[in-house]
This record gives C-alpha cells, sequence and structure tokens, in this order.
C-alpha cells in the first residue's frame, strides 16, 4: 500500500529520468542494453575491456546510495518478512532472470523502449506473475 502522505513524485520523475538517461548513453556510448542480470553476470565471467564496464556500472550502482547518503539521509528501511523468505525470493527473482533472458530493467526499460516484441511479452509475464504473487501472499494465505 503507498503512503501517500510520504509519496514524492517529483523524486520518482528524476529517477526515472536519470535511469533513462544513463540507459540512453549506454546504448549510445557502449552500444550496450542496460540490463542489470546480463550486466552482472558478465561482470563475473567476461575478460578485459568487457569486463571491465560491466564492473564499473556494477560499481556505481553499489555506491550510489553512499554518494547519496553525503547529500541527503537514506529513507528508514524496515523489515517486517522473514530474512530466509526474503532470500529465497532474491534467489528465484535471479533464476526467472536467467530463464526469461533478462530482467526487469533489460526488457522493461531498455526493451520496451526499443519497442522489442520479446520484451513486452517478458515485461507482461512479470508484471502478472507479480501482481498474482502479491494478490495470493496478501489475500489468500
Amino acid at each position: 500500500m503507498i503512503d501517500w502522505t510520504h509519496f514524492t513524485p517529483q523524486s520518482a520523475l528524476s529517477g526515472g529520468l536519470i535511469i533513462g538517461f544513463a540507459t540512453a548513453l549506454l546504448w549510445l556510448l557502449n552500444g550496450r542494453i542496460a540490463g542489470i542480470s546480463g550486466i552482472a553476470a558478465g561482470a563475473l565471467t567476461s575478460v578485459g575491456a568487457e569486463r571491465q564496464w560491466r564492473l564499473a556500472f556494477v560499481l556505481g550502482l553499489v555506491s550510489s546510495s553512499w554518494i547519496w547518503l553525503m547529500l541527503a539521509p537514506l529513507p528508514e528501511v524496515v523489515v517486517t518478512s522473514n530474512y530466509q523468505l526474503l532470500a529465497l525470493a532474491g534467489l528465484l527473482v535471479g533464476f526467472g532472470a536467467r530463464l526469461g533472458s533478462g530482467c526487469t530493467s533489460g526488457h522493461g526499460v531498455c526493451g520496451l523502449s526499443r519497442l522489442s516484441g520479446r520484451s513486452l511479452v517478458a515485461t507482461v509475464t512479470f508484471m502478472t506473475v507479480a501482481m498474482g504473487t502479491v494478490f495470493v501472499v496478501r489475500h489468500v494465505v
């Protein structure tokens, strides 16, 4: 449920614009799609210059919260779920990203902007399964 009293559409819009700008830059300057699961997997398996840009990308993702922390406080994170369940969910998401040949960033952000039919099917599948999972967890279980 969205906490409408603390919802900040300006930061959401700014974040979306930054993501769009970064993915466009990666595409224009490097000819690569900013699919996080593919970039992270390639950072572990590739060599040479291919590995260097992937490691730099992952380092940028990881360090961004520390950089932001120098500018403003991070929001408080409260975990109310079971940590083992969260770990299992993370593993399932990773497995699904490999099975679907990409994650939500690769298909949803980059693939849809390129009008990829495969990415449209993948994104609709991601969203449908996510909505079904939330419904089952919140209303059935």
